[in-house]
């Protein structure tokens, strides 16, 4: 049931003495960095000042933009002869932002990796088939290394060519998969058309599931058609990637690894501190890693702490399912896309008007993006041909940026809502 039971069911005093420990440690790697090494002077912060893990507060947060600002090492706080891989964002929204590990912090990640996927109840003599991108992107690699160390066999299938992963899972008598949850239910018409029923033609029975915001309604319609249990995933790669927090065989909240990271939830706009149970931004500082230790980074995640000890004996607390996020981040078929993305898009195209709609809509087990756009009036002569190629110019041009291809409606200026405040761009209309 445990994979490490001494950390996993650890006191409450154990675990605080853990913390301060490794915080001191990591503060002083920090301080080997450029961008920490600038600012401790600036602020005088000092390692021996840290006396209680309270006195983290007396340490600015962190964000993305000080990641961005930093590209490419200044967060670096180890020798470069030390790192043995770096992960980066896709830089969607501006400059990207880079994460270095040395071996020791990928042994880490990876031993974390390997206590969420024991605690679902994945064992070595499991096949695991790896749905997930690989390369850049962390959620691939992180999984992948995680039940190599567990002792399953590893099938890095990555993602898409459905039928293909079906064949695997027969062929290769596949028990545990790690999946998107919107690719798992379009997944389920291809199981359909080729004419196999998981339940009685895989052996499948465990499902990661994670990368995308998803319903407790939309993991039970997963269930019901494969015949698994699914587990939730939170990470980001800021935070190493997947693993951070998981759920365990209780599946009520995900059980976030405080010996690798201190948390805290705060009002992102006082930036106070907010009790366990209230729902605010989670703030998260690096305790385990070395070779870019990040300290009070602000995720721009909004969960909560649930209140209160877990049947299953860990001690380590939950966070709710992730319901939303600081900015206006959406996230389609697994890829994160922002309006600005799509406004700067549309600005570029001559006969686009000044205002534009984002609809997001589900359709069977889909998710879909409509995009309205206003055209400006010299483009309504009569001619169709001409609204039809700049439809298609709008289409390819979008889908080269946000990696989707989204429905175009062009529509007559001024014919969309205004509104005397700021815009609202999306219309969200996905209900569960």
């Amino acid at each position: 049931m445990f994979w490490e039971k001494d950390i996993e069911t650890m006191d409450g005093d154990q675990l605080y003495r853990m913390q301060l420990e490794r915080l001191r440690n990591t503060v002083e790697s920090a301080s080997r960095s450029s961008y920490y090494g600038k600012l401790f002077k600036e602020k005088d912060i000092h390692v021996e000042n840290i006396k209680t893990l309270a006195d983290l507060r007396n340490i600015p947060m962190t964000t993305k933009e000080d990641l961005r600002k930093e590209w490419p090492y200044g967060f670096l706080a180890a020798s470069k002869d030390d790192i043995v891989r770096m992960h980066s964002s896709s830089g969607t929204t501006g400059r990207a932002t880079v994460i270095f590990h040395t071996m020791k912090d990928i042994d880490c990640w990876t031993n974390q990796l390997a206590r969420c996927m024991y605690m679902a109840g994945l064992r070595k003599s499991d096949v695991f088939q790896n749905m997930m991108t690989y390369a850049l992107f962390t959620g691939g690699l992180g999984f992948h290394y995680g039940a190599e160390k567990l002792g399953a066999m590893v099938i890095p299938a990555g993602p898409g060519n459905s039928k293909r992963q079906i064949q695997l899972m027969r062929d290769f008598d596949t028990t545990a998969i790690h999946i998107i949850p919107s690719y798992a239910l379009h997944l389920t018409t291809v199981f359909e058309e080729v004419g196999v029923d998981p339940i009685k033609d895989t052996r499948l029975r465990i499902a990661f599931i994670g990368a995308e915001p998803h319903s407790e309604k939309m993991r039970r319609r997963i269930e019901d058609f494969y015949g698994v249990k699914s587990f939730n995933s939170y990470g980001l790669s800021e935070m190493s990637g997947p693993g951070v927090a998981f759920e365990c065989p209780e599946q009520n909240g995900l059980h976030i690894w405080e010996d690798a990271y201190l948390v805290e939830i705060i009002d992102p706009v006082t930036l106070e501190p907010l009790p366990d149970g209230q729902e605010g931004e989670l703030v998260m500082t690096t305790l385990n890693r070395e070779g870019m230790p990040i300290l009070r980074y602000r995720t721009q995640d909004l969960p909560r702490i649930i209140p209160g000890t877990c049947p299953c004996g860990r001690t380590h607390r939950r966070i709710e399912r992730i319901k939303g996020r600081t900015d206006d981040m959406m996230i389609l078929k697994g890829v994160n896309t922002f309006p600005i993305q799509i406004e700067k898009k549309l600005m570029d195209i001559a006969g686009v008007g000044n205002n534009f709609q984002i609809i997001l809509e589900r359709k069977g087990f889909n998710d879909d993006m409509i995009v309205k756009v206003e055209v400006q009036r010299e483009y309504f002569t009569g001619d169709l041909k001409e609204l039809e190629s700049l439809r298609r110019t709008i289409v390819n041009e979008l889908k080269s940026d946000i990696l989707i291809t989204p429905q175009v409606e062009l529509v007559e200026p001024e014919s969309l809502p205004r509104t005397e405040g700021k815009a609202k761009r999306v219309l969200d209309n996905r209900e569960d």
